[in-house]
């Protein structure tokens, strides 16, 4: 519990540096409208040094760096500030997300929404919480599920799978919604505001603290085309409430 308090106030202190840097310079990144700013660099830096000075055996893996491949050694890995578009257009919409790994698994995870004052933490075998408060996931059947979905936008060419799942769903299920940061839809899932997510591909950064919040609040998550949930590289997700898991499997298998 110590280690996660400390996770905990090393994304609360970020979200005041992002609330703070409502005006940061914007820098393109490679890629298709793939942009940095400089409050993620500074939120970098700071959370760098805060989150090695309480554990300091630990690596640090985080999207604005060149970073080693991902060991079995205790990692941070994190990102910033997930959702820079909706951060750079004011949409109040976006989230500093840790996750701390031993053995390439989640076992402790802060995902903090500073606009909204709301953070999430679980920690393995332990839960997931809301502001101190335990979450679940939702009974929702799956006629009446809210997807969640993500485009991948740095990769145009999956641009017809998504939408052909984004299609199936929206016969399928109840409606769908796009955040833009998948940390946030994540933490939909596991708090019982959404009852499935998907995206065909994203980086560990933006799943590696999610994805513990989903599982430790009764969910299920998915990294698409492996066995086990896999953070070493980028690849597709699925987080599904256990009642909507068949039907948001047998989509993904029809189209993928």
């Amino acid at each position: 519990m110590i280690m996660l308090n400390a996770i905990a106030d090393a994304a609360r202190e970020a979200g005041a540096i992002v609330l703070r840097a409502h005006d940061a310079a914007v820098h393109q990144k490679e890629g298709h409208f793939n942009f940095v700013t400089d409050a993620d660099v500074a939120v970098q830096n700071y959370l760098k040094t805060a989150l090695l000075q309480a554990l300091p055996e630990a690596r640090f893996f985080s999207e604005e760096q060149e970073n080693e491949p991902l060991t079995d050694a205790p990692t941070f890995v994190v990102d910033p500030i997930d959702g820079t578009l909706n951060f750079m257009r004011n949409r109040r919409a976006s989230a500093v997300s840790i996750g701390l790994l031993k053995n390439k698994a989640p076992v402790m995870a802060a995902v903090y929404n500073p606009y909204a004052d709301e953070m999430f933490t679980a920690e393995q075998g332990k839960g997931a919480f809301c502001n101190g408060k335990p979450i679940h996931v939702s009974a929702s059947l799956p006629e009446n599920a809210l997807v969640a979905m993500g485009t991948s936008p740095y990769d145009p060419e999956l641009a017809a799978k998504s939408m052909a799942f984004a299609r199936d769903f929206l016969l399928r299920a109840g409606d769908i919604r796009r955040v833009g940061a998948a940390a946030l839809d994540l933490a939909d899932v596991a708090c019982g505001r959404a009852d499935v997510y998907y995206e065909l591909r994203i980086r560990p950064w933006d799943a590696a603290a999610g994805s513990l919040l989903v599982t430790e609040a009764g969910g299920r998550f998915y990294s698409l085309g492996h066995a086990q949930p896999y953070y070493d590289d980028a690849s597709g997700v699925l987080a599904v409430t256990p009642a909507c898991d068949a039907m948001a499997r047998e989509i993904l298998a029809e189209v993928l």
